[in-house]
């Protein structure tokens, strides 16, 4: 498996993840699943920093522990600290925890305040990778979605890599 060291374009630090594949990946099916682990990372990301804090009177409210619990783990599964740990992220396991932090999330709201779903739905979405524009970069270099990842860095199942993420930049017209 191929190690791949997966990072915004903007080089803020916050979204990176590591992500495993066999080098033989066409470039097309790595964009689509590396984009939406970015993405439920963006948004889990965006819920723990607007609602973290108006968690912090409930410390210690059975009531309120599920979701303590929730934003806990899916806080540190879609930290970037599983870089350092060498741990690569799954979607589906992100996706798991996403929808946990939702399902208790949305059991709460009058708990936390909130009338209803769209106020954390809209602040999820906002920011998120387009997977049909988002470039992949090697070394600066664009990989061609049409190709495999071997035609740029070998058969070596062994290779590390770093990948960044960018939107597409359109030219002013």
């Amino acid at each position: 498996m191929v190690r791949i060291h997966v990072k915004s374009g903007d080089d803020s630090g916050q979204n990176e993840f590591l992500f495993e594949c066999p080098s033989d990946s066409l470039i097309e099916e790595i964009a689509s699943e590396v984009i939406q682990i970015f993405n439920l990372q963006s948004k889990i990301h965006r819920l723990v920093s607007e609602f973290e804090p108006r968690l912090l009177p409930f410390h210690g409210d059975p009531k309120a522990t599920p979701l303590l619990r929730a934003f806990s783990e899916a806080k540190s599964y879609a930290s970037k600290d599983m870089v350092i740990h060498n741990r690569p992220l799954s979607y589906l396991v992100l996706r798991l925890h996403f929808e946990t932090m939702e399902r208790e999330l949305v059991a709460k709201f009058d708990l936390l305040g909130v009338s209803d779903s769209t106020q954390y739905q809209q602040l999820s979405d906002v920011g998120l990778l387009d997977e049909d524009t988002t470039q992949l970069k090697l070394a600066g270099k664009e990989l061609t979605r049409e190709k495999q990842l071997c035609d740029y860095i070998g058969r070596n199942e062994k290779t590390k890599i770093v990948l960044k993420l960018q939107p597409e930049i359109t030219p002013p017209s």
